[in-house]
């Protein structure tokens, strides 16, 4: 996954501005990742991503670099989404 692609999809909510957030605000936990525009507050797909960026970013590491492409991320969603996992809120990225 690119900077530029969108980490939480339901509120458009890219790795570049979650990266900067941890960078900036040094949140303590990572259910604080929710105040960087609603960040993993939809359905819920992307928490997993968040945590382990914000994992990464407390261990100074790169472990955040090897999510998987965005394609393959909203794919992977996709599938979360239909087998009920969360329900997208109005206004997120399409179910492809």
């Amino acid at each position: 996954m690119q900077l530029d692609d969108e980490l939480c999809l339901c509120f458009h909510v890219t790795k570049r501005k979650v990266v900067n957030y941890l960078r900036i605000e040094k949140p303590r936990s990572a259910s604080q990742l929710a105040e960087c525009h609603g960040a993993g507050t939809g359905c819920g797909w992307c928490r997993r991503a968040l945590v382990k960026l914000f994992e990464a970013s407390r261990a100074a590491s790169d472990a955040g670099d090897d999510l998987p492409t965005a394609e393959e991320y909203a794919r992977e969603r996709a599938e979360y989404v239909r087998s009920g996992g969360g329900t997208p809120p109005a206004g997120a990225t399409p179910i492809a």
